[in-house]
């Protein structure tokens, strides 16, 4: 039902009025030299600023240009997980609206797709731009992800990339909440590869991923492919009470015969805050699965559309449920 359109392109946006015009006039250029079908679904994520107006000034020029407004701001995986949902394309691009991953390099893609590839992700070679810590903790994170799960997830990846539209079906009717887009990608299967590229700079702005999203998009993607936490968790518990034990014994023993008091007040203080703050890295490792685990009782929508523009022949083609909910 979807055969009219080749190529979406899905861009999720917050607070990227700095941008917007820049990023449409570059995707227009690359698109329209490719000659054929093409959209352009920008998903605004609740911006504060004037990116949905700028958008909707697009979109009345140019029918090709879709909007979806959320009620609030979800997130950029929801944005992402939204656009690929409402996508009408054989063939659906994902890249964020900042100019960081630059859209020369969707041709590229789109020859690999054409060559019989279903997934085709962007790896970077450079990261321009970033900052020494940004760029050591990230890369720190993907080499400890791939490592600790049992897909292999691409290091130094992104979520831009090509996927073919079985590829979007078949993520798109996962049930999950805390979404992580590029480990579900990988998860999925189907033939992928990728294409090398250097980072850019952000064109304009500042970044939408402070420490608190970075960490809670970690979490999320720990948590979503990977059970070794909870085991190591295990593991370091049942050498602690070893070690307790063994302590315990030598001092006992210790004291027996010189009959003397080794442990003081001090060192006595010290093993206990080491205790306490085991149990507590536990207990937070718990957490994070037992409320990612609520999250998936509840059963609430990923997201909830406001409004669209240019959307209603895309709307009537499928069930209301799957426009409102993820």
């Amino acid at each position: 039902m979807y055969n009219t359109v080749v190529y979406s392109i899905v861009v999720p946006l917050y607070n990227e009025e700095l941008v917007i015009d820049e990023n449409y006039m570059r995707l227009k250029k690359i698109m329209d030299s490719l000659k054929e079908n093409y959209e352009i679904m920008y998903v605004n994520d609740g911006s504060k600023d004037s990116t949905m107006n700028k958008v909707e000034k697009i979109c009345e020029k140019d029918k090709r240009i879709k909007l979806v407004n959320f009620s609030r701001n979800f997130g950029h995986q929801c944005a992402i997980s939204a656009g690929m949902e409402l996508s009408a394309g054989d063939a659906i691009i994902v890249i964020d609206a900042d100019l960081q991953d630059p859209p020369e390099v969707i041709p590229q893609m789109i020859d690999k797709w054409k060559d019989g590839y279903d997934v085709v992700y962007g790896k970077r070679l450079k990261r321009k731009g970033e900052s020494f810590l940004k760029k050591f903790t990230a890369k720190i994170f993907y080499r400890l992800l791939r490592s600790i799960t049992n897909i292999d997830i691409p290091v130094d990846t992104g979520d831009f990339r090509l996927i073919d539209r079985k590829v979007c079906d078949t993520l798109s009717s996962l049930p999950e909440r805390n979404r992580y887009v590029r480990g579900l990608v990988s998860w999925v299967g189907f033939k992928q590869t990728f294409v090398e590229f250097t980072r850019q700079e952000r064109f304009a702005g500042a970044s939408k991923y402070p420490l608190k999203k970075m960490l809670k998009l970690a979490f999320d993607g720990i948590t979503s492919f990977s059970y070794k936490p909870l085991v190591a968790s295990t593991y370091l518990g049942g050498l602690m009470f070893l070690l307790g034990l063994l302590a315990f014994i030598y001092v006992t023993a210790k004291n027996l015969y010189s009959h003397k008091t080794i442990l003081t007040l001090g060192l006595i203080l010290a093993i206990n805050l080491c205790m306490f703050g085991l149990i507590f890295i536990i207990l937070g490792i718990l957490g994070q699965y037992i409320g990612r685990i609520s999250d998936e009782s509840k059963a609430r929508p990923n997201y909830i559309i406001a409004s669209t523009i240019n959307y209603k022949e895309n709307i009537k083609e499928v069930e209301p449920s799957e426009v409102k909910l993820n």
